[in-house]
């Protein structure tokens, strides 16, 4: 136990410069609370909640278990100070060798050979596919079959027959490629209308799961124009996501500001799940110590040696085997990250990895470079769609663009299609806003002054909810996507159950960040953030403003950690 947990913990120094964690929170199994019906079976597909097991049946090692293990203590009492002394012990001779000898390529396998124990099986091979075994759960599967071959209807007293909401999931490994699970998910639609009788189906996805289906409607256009009414997204990755696109293409920060932000919203909201594990990554390098031998020298000398290097040596040991992570990366990107990982053309590890690259680039061409044109050609062939883009956060702090309006995970711009937004530091300007309401746009105007969804690749059936993130679910938010993937006819923000283009979301029960309710977003309830930005504050001038926003930063970040190594379960 006190190896894994010292590897555990070089895991979280490393991903300290490579933290590109895309998160989904665990299905959550409810019933939609109005209306929960439909004459059509609706399908669901998420993103990377569902654990993934080995073929003896043991849980494949996720990033969230990283952050667990800071919780507990072996036999022998091991706590935060040891920890520390063991990331130190572990990586630190490496780091400071190559900043004082210019040597940087014992760091580089020293973080690959800490990490490979960990991730090992859940890795795939180099042409991109499972090994040891690993798969989703049978129960998972089996649930599968169970549904996709059996009628599921039900009838009212009346002889009318009807079909539950939240019942048929499409369950997936959600690290393979999106161009292959879309040839099972075409299967699983498939069947379910032959074993129902139906004609059509509903499709409802989020975040990896926008992917999948981008691609299921990219190869099989005929098939989706016959068989799908209505497709509903939300928290869609599909046009890039910067928590995942920004630091494998170099986009990458260590910005304290961001951090404390962050710990504050996680504070606000309850949440201390995805941000808590950032946190630890981030702040266990500022625990060692590496952050004052950092800034001895000036980052442009230091991120030069270390982000590039640190994303070729860790990203083939982590995520960046699974080409549904790949598929976040955005268009713009894509080429600068596939340098990163795999190095210039005729390289060693273009060569090596030549199966796993065909996969990426496939995607690419099929996918990547035509979401716009997919999505309007579908909306052209007679399929409903309607998206759900959530904000109120930063992005990541790692991430370059933490000012961009998010779900923390995604930017507005991206998850909304098109959408024209303000930062955290400043709304749109007055000059802007007033041009836009000029020329007929006012109705595409938020209330706080920070999006125009006249923009969107859909204005009509875009939607946005704030103070929500991306790994909140919100029955609001289901009643909403199933109204678009069921009805007979599109749904749009005139007809929607919705009451208002812009909401805003505020949580009723602090154990479940679902449970919450809606409001019709106003100038007075729009000030939702649980920080105050300030551009100047945020990004100091000179040595003493950065040491400044460290200390500050490393204040909050100690009680954090404090509070999360002590406390009882």
């Amino acid at each position: 136990m006190k190896k894994f947990l010292f590897k555990t913990l070089a895991l979280l120094l490393a991903f300290s410069f490579l933290p590109v964690f895309s998160s989904q929170a665990e299905a959550k199994e409810t019933m939609w609370i109005s209306q929960s019906c439909s004459d059509i079976p609706v399908i669901r597909i998420s993103g990377d909640g569902d654990k993934l097991i080995d073929k003896d049946g043991n849980k494949v090692f996720h990033y969230k278990d990283a952050a667990k293990l800071l919780k507990n203590k072996d036999g022998n009492g091991i706590k935060a100070k040891n920890a520390l002394e063991a990331i130190a012990n572990i990586l630190m001779p490496f780091l400071l060798d190559g900043v004082l000898r210019d040597d940087w390529d014992p760091y580089y396998d020293a973080l690959q050979k800490e990490i490979t124990d960990l991730f090992e099986r859940s890795l795939l091979d180099k042409n991109g596919n499972p090994q040891y075994g690993t798969s989703i759960r049978p129960e998972r599967a089996e649930k599968m079959e169970r549904i996709r071959h059996n009628d599921q209807g039900w009838y009212t007293p009346e002889g009318v027959k009807y079909y539950v909401h939240d019942r048929y999931w499409f369950y997936y490994d959600w690290r393979l490629d999106p161009i292959e699970t879309a040839a099972e998910l075409k299967s699983y639609i498939d069947d379910i209308l032959a074993s129902t009788g139906c004609s059509q189906a509903g499709i409802v996805a989020s975040c990896l799961g926008t992917n999948v289906v981008t691609a299921y409607l990219a190869l099989y256009p005929e098939h989706a124009a016959e068989h799908i009414r209505g497709v509903a997204f939300d928290g869609s990755v599909v046009a890039g996501a910067e928590m995942i696109s920004d630091p494998i293409s170099g986009k990458f920060t260590v910005d304290f500001p961001a951090i404390n932000r962050l710990l504050r919203d996680c504070e606000a909201i309850g949440m201390f799940d995805v941000g808590e594990f950032v946190n630890i990554t981030l702040e266990m390098l500022d625990g060692t110590g590496a952050l004052d031998t950092t800034l001895i020298f000036p980052k442009r000398v230091l991120y030069k040696k270390l982000v590039k290097g640190v994303t070729s040596a860790l990203a083939l040991s982590t995520f960046f085997t699974w080409p549904n992570y790949w598929a976040c990366v955005s268009k713009e990107d894509y080429p600068t990250a596939k340098e990163y990982v795999f190095g210039p053309e005729g390289s060693k590890k273009r060569a090596e990895y030549a199966g796993l690259i065909e996969k990426l680039d496939n995607y690419d061409r099929l996918v990547r470079s035509r979401v716009p044109e997919i999505l309007t050609s579908t909306v052209e062939n007679g399929v409903h769609f309607g998206v759900v883009s959530k904000y109120g956060f930063q992005t990541l702090p790692t991430c370059k663009t933490n000012y961009l309006v998010s779900d923390q995970f995604s930017s507005v711009r991206r998850s909304s299609f098109g959408a024209v937004t303000g930062t955290i530091y400043e709304d749109l300007s007055a000059d802007y806003l007033e041009e836009r309401r000029a020329a007929g746009y006012g109705a595409y105007l938020s209330p706080d002054g920070q999006i125009d969804a006249s923009a969107c690749l859909f204005p009509e059936s875009t939607w946005f909810i704030k103070n929500s993130t991306h790994s909140c679910w919100s029955d609001w938010e289901l009643r909403l996507l199933y109204d678009i993937a069921s009805s007979k006819e599109a749904v749009t923000v005139a007809n929607g159950c919705w009451p208002s283009r812009f909401v805003v979301y505020s949580r009723t029960n602090p154990d479940n960040a679902g449970d919450g309710e809606i409001s019709v977003m106003t100038a007075e309830n729009c000030d939702t953030e649980n920080w105050e930005p300030d551009y100047e504050i945020d990004h100091p001038d000179g040595i003493f403003g950065e040491i400044r926003a460290a200390v500050i930063s490393r204040f909050i970040w100690f009680k954090k950690l404090f509070n999360l190594v002590f406390s009882s379960d």
